[in-house]
Parts: structure tokens; C-alpha cells; sequence
């Protein structure tokens, strides 16, 4: 049985989001794959100044480099985050061959684990992307809205959502106890947000501001709510949950005000459809109204192998 990795941590009160390309260099990948595999202890041995700060540590693995990293078959769905063009926005494709997301209580034990982890990643990885982000109040973006509460709740209800199990593997075995994770971050126009009313945000959320009440969906074939065109059914009708946690991360000094999106799912699809419904529109040409106040400026597609595949990848350096 495959252990997971803390995909089901929670949304925490700080969050860093580390983005990282491996140099291309035999040596680089052995160091990182050295590093990758004592994440696991790098963690615990931070952790355990404040157990009660819940300090945890996702790796996620991108399909450019799952060949010479891992040394297994790659997952069955694993490849680039795919660029999505639409009237409005264009959900853009960004480098990154390494996720790390890192969790806790308290900022300074999210601080800790990054010095550690840069010490002993060194010269042999390019940062893509740093997000810090925040928990804003009963967990609400930046927007003013209640964030992330379609996410399925319960040990088993977030495992059927996010862990590949083994009786769903297809004789991918590689993917058992993992999940796929896809990140965005966003970038807010709050001042165009601020100057619509709020009856015109709940419209485009899909549920209301002050209680979080979900807003009846529009008919079919006009313009659909956030809330309804991140909402993925199967060709059956059975609706695929993801797990969200988004964080918000900003400066209001410099002016720029955000949402980091990070979504975990055992089956990429359903977060790839979502995307689809989003930027092109359902039906198509109504794209996500939230899009017209939201840009993405990054995107970017990993695998989150088993606890076991993680500290495994050291074995034979």
C-alpha cells in the first residue's frame, strides 16, 4: 500500500509556492534527486520545534523531467500544462519541472523549510516562480469571496477526490498514492472589481458575498456563473470533485493583489476541462466573467508521486 504524500494538509495560515527548473546537467539532476527524496525528513526535523504549526511539504514532479528524475514509467495523464486561448484571456503555459508546496501555521516555519531546501538545492535548479501567500479572514480572496467551498470534505471523500488508488490505476502502477496538481496565479484588477456593485460580483461568483449562499445556475446556453463552470461532470452526469487550496498572496503598497490557484485531483481532466469551461466559455464564447477582472500569469502541470516514490528517488545515487 502506498503512502501519500500531505496533499490533504488543509488550508494553513501562511503558504509558500516554489516553482523551480532543474539544470540540465547529469549532476544536477543526481543533486536534486538526492534532495527530493530527504524532503520527507528536511520537514520533520523543522516540524518538530512546533508540532502544533502543521508544517507540511508537497512535492510535485513535472513531465519534462519525470524520465531522468524518477527513473519509472511516467502517469498515464501526465504532460505540460496546455496552453487555452480564449476571446478574453489566455491561460498561459509557464515553465517548471519541480512543485514544492509548503504549509503551516506559522510563517516562519514555512520560511525555514525554503532556506533549507535552497542550502541544499543550491546551483543546480532555476527559480521560476516564489508566491507567499496568506489566509485573508474566513478564508476569502482577495475578490471578497468565501474561497475553495466546493472542495470535498472528509479523510475518504478528499482521498476518492485526489489519491489514484490502486484499483484505478489501469496498470499504471507508477500512479498509485499519487495525485496530479495543477497551479495558476492570478493577478486582480481590484480597483474594476471594486467598481461593480454587489449584486454584479455574486452573479459572477455564483454565490453571495456576505453568508456564501449558492446562487441558482442560469439556463442553458447563457452566461453560467464561476462556481458552475468549475463544477465538472462526466459524460454520465457524475460530478468530479478537486481539492482547492488557494491562497491569497498581494502587496498593497506595490498594488498588486492576487490569487495563487492550486488544485489536486487523481484524474488531470477534470482540472483541464475546468480550465476549458473557464477561458473558452460554456457554451462557448461566455467565457468565466471573473476572467475580465483576473489574469494568469503563470501555469503549470505536475505529478505528486507516493510518499514511497519520493523517498525512493535517493536509493540509488
Amino acid at each position: 500500500m502506498s503512502q501519500c504524500q500531505p496533499v490533504d494538509a488543509g488550508l494553513s495560515r501562511s503558504a509558500t509556492f516554489l516553482v523551480f527548473s532543474i539544470l540540465p546537467t547529469d549532476s544536477s539532476i543526481q543533486s536534486v534527486r538526492s534532495v527530493l527524496s530527504n524532503v520527507p525528513d528536511i520537514a520533520k526535523n523543522i516540524s518538530i520545534r512546533d508540532v502544533n504549526a502543521n508544517l507540511t511539504c508537497v512535492v510535485g514532479i513535472g513531465s519534462q523531467v519525470w524520465d531522468r528524475l524518477v527513473r519509472l514509467p511516467r502517469p498515464a495523464e501526465l504532460h505540460p500544462f496546455p496552453e487555452v486561448r480564449g476571446a478574453k484571456q489566455t491561460a498561459v503555459s509557464t515553465p517548471g519541472d519541480i512543485l514544492f508546496h509548503i504549509r503551516s501555521e506559522r510563517r516562519d516555519m514555512c520560511f525555514e523549510l525554503e532556506r533549507q531546501l535552497m542550502d541544499q538545492l543550491g546551483g543546480n535548479v532555476r527559480l521560476e516562480d516564489q508566491t507567499v501567500g496568506f489566509r485573508y479572514f474566513d478564508a476569502r480572496d482577495l475578490l471578497g469571496f468565501v474561497d475553495g467551498t466546493a472542495n470535498p470534505v472528509g479523510t475518504a471523500a478528499i482521498s476518492d477526490a485526489v489519491i489514484i488508488p490502486e484499483s484505478d490505476n489501469g496498470g499504471d502502477a507508477t500512479a498509485v498514492g499519487g495525485s496530479y496538481v495543477v497551479i495558476q496565479k492570478y493577478l486582480h484588477n481590484l480597483k474594476a472589481w471594486k467598481a461593480l456593485s454587489t449584486e454584479q460580483q455574486e452573479a459572477i461568483i455564483g454565490r453571495t458575498k456576505s453568508d456564501n449562499i449558492e446562487l441558482d445556475d442560469a439556463d442553458d446556453g447563457q452566461q453560467q456563473a464561476h462556481k458552475t463552470l468549475a463544477t465538472i461532470e462526466d459524460a454520465a452526469g457524475n460530478e468530479h470533485d478537486v481539492l482547492r487550496d488557494n491562497m491569497p498572496f498581494g502587496s498593497p503598497s506595490t498594488g498588486q493583489f492576487g490569487t495563487y490557484f492550486i488544485a489536486y485531483s487523481r484524474k488531470l481532466w477534470v482540472v483541464e476541462k475546468m480550465m476549458e469551461r473557464m477561458f473558452i466559455g460554456h457554451p462557448p464564447g461566455l467565457h468565466d466573467r471573473i476572467l475580465d477582472f483576473s489574469t494568469p500569469v503563470t501555469g503549470s502541470t505536475f505529478f505528486v508521486p507516493s510518499l514511497n516514490t519520493l523517498t525512493a528517488l535517493g536509493d540509488d545515487d
